[in-house]
């Protein structure tokens, strides 16, 4: 059996906008997620707005899509809770946490960097210096245990003023507001961070898509003309990334989800290797080959889409590709044209079940070999470099004892570092693996603390309350014992 190459990147992930907190500290302004509400799985999560006429009202947030109504203005309501506003206090709590990553041995560290700490509101011309200060001591900090940043530049936390501004991202003036927000990070961190990722699923908003029955036309013309400006400031920042320093790796992000057709009715081969074309390789291509795929303008066509595009696009696109292929996955899907007599419900979980996977309670499909399956399919596709920047489970907690026995989090972790080595003995290159998350943080789906992912418990409950006490989990001790034996000892 092959075993995990000698450097191979062990570590953890998170994203500003569910960890930081600070919101409102050192010049900081306000972002989309600061004024996204705590929801359930029942309850989906809201954007809060005042109207024209100064009424107040919410509309559901989903994912990588602000639709906050035309000439509305994102707005903080009173009697409303908006967890990721505190998140854990990341930013309070840097040092510590970033020492319980090195007790575990973490060799590199996924975080994002909040838009709005750099530019408050995403359109100045010089950036804050105290936002631009607090992420070098963090790097710093990183850098005296010897890990490694991972930085993605843009983590659904898009600056509130020109989110609304440019309706999200659907004028052009988006590309050079990201570009120079990322020109700006690649000077002022040259020499302390190599690794970056451009977007956090990039494709998100196509996926999101998926999960709207009432979806229109016009959902998918923003959608992919949203992608399609994404791709440009994406491409024109690797290409920058890498003159500025040569020694720059600058990876993607996609949202990993294999699709297996339910039955062997052609219809169903045919539905899941287009869902595949759609949520995957649309984005992939782009980044990975520098071009749109062939059967783009089906995908267009099948939403009368009409993008602007030009040639110069086109020309950026093709000499932006990037360095490494980084990806998220959680767990697979059925795609069926047949009647669906056994649904999937739950957090951004739709379609048909799998009889042969288990579920957790927000609808995700435990489905590890659907991890491998994923990796070979997408190195055979591209040939670069893999790693694996969030995979995790997210459960209820019980503390007893002032301990957090986590066997179901170590099981799900435990099966899916064995299938990341059977993709490497055939023959994926596979460099790293951050688990989601390190340390417990807001649930992106849900904004609920008790949707709990990290291999650090943090003493906070879904309606903010509680000491923001770090706790090692048994997922904690048993991670170090993986990493120090560079994922032999999976016991």
């Amino acid at each position: 059996m092959t075993k995990f190459p000698k450097e191979f990147l062990w570590g953890g992930a998170t994203a500003a906008n569910q960890i930081e907190g600070g919101f409102d500290q050192d010049g900081r302004g306000l972002s989309i997620s600061d004024i996204t509400t705590a929801g359930s799985l029942s309850e989906k999560r809201k954007i809060t707005y005042i109207d024209q006429n100064g009424k107040p009202g919410e509309v559901v947030a989903l994912a990588g899509r602000n639709n906050i109504p035309h000439g509305a203005q994102g707005a903080v309501l009173e009697n409303k809770f908006y967890p990721n506003q505190l998140g854990v206090d990341f930013y309070h709590h840097y040092q510590e946490d970033i020492r319980l990553l090195a007790e575990m041995g973490f060799k590199v560290f996924r975080m994002s960097i909040s838009w709005s700490r750099i530019f408050p509101n995403g359109n100045e011309e010089k950036p804050n210096r105290a936002g631009l200060d607090f992420y070098r001591k963090v790097f710093q900090e990183l850098h005296k245990y010897n890990i490694e940043p991972l930085v993605t530049i843009s983590h659904y936390d898009d600056p509130l003023y020109i989110s609304q501004k440019y309706h999200d991202w659907s004028d052009r003036k988006m590309i050079d507001l990201y570009v120079h927000y990322a020109e700006t990070l690649f000077k002022e961190y040259k020499g302390l961070v190599h690794r970056w990722i451009t977007f956090n699923e990039i494709n998100a908003p196509l996926l999101m898509l998926t999960f709207d029955e009432d979806a229109s036309d016009s959902d998918y013309q923003h959608a992919y003309q949203k992608l399609h400006y994404q791709f440009v400031a994406s491409a024109i920042a690797v290409k920058m990334a890498h003159e500025i320093d040569p020694q720059n790796i600058v990876g993607n992000m996609i949202c990993g989800t294999t699709n297996y057709p339910a039955t062997p009715d052609p219809k169903d081969i045919l539905l899941a290797r287009h869902k595949w074309e759609q949520l995957i390789f649309y984005s992939s291509d782009v980044q990975a080959k520098g071009m749109y795929p062939s059967f783009a303008i089906r995908l267009w066509k099948d939403h009368d889409v009409q993008l602007d595009i030009t040639q110069n696009d086109l020309e950026k696109i093709k000499n932006g590709t990037v360095d490494l292929y980084t990806f998220s996955y959680y767990h697979s899907t059925l795609a069926t044209t047949h009647k669906i007599q056994d649904q999937v419900s739950g957090n951004f979980a739709t379609g048909a079940k799998n009889p042969y996977l288990k579920y957790s309670e927000w609808g995700w499909a435990t489905d590890p070999i659907g991890l491998q399956y994923f990796l070979e399919i997408i190195y055979d596709c591209y040939h670069l470099p893999m790693m694996i920047v969030e995979n995790g489970l997210g459960a209820k907690d019980n503390i007893e004892n002032g301990e957090v026995h986590d066997n179901y989090r170590i099981e799900y972790y435990r099966d899916h570092i064995k299938a990341m080595k059977d993709a490497i003995n055939d023959g994926v290159d596979l460099i790293g693996y951050t688990t989601w998350a390190c340390i417990d943080e807001v649930s992106a789906g849900t904004g609920q603390m008790s949707k709990r992912y990290g291999l650090i418990y943090v003493d906070r409950d879904d309606e903010g309350r509680g000491s923001l006490k770090r706790i090692p989990k048994d997922s904690f001790y048993w991670y170090k014992k993986v990493i120090a034996s560079n994922g032999e000892n999976l016991d």
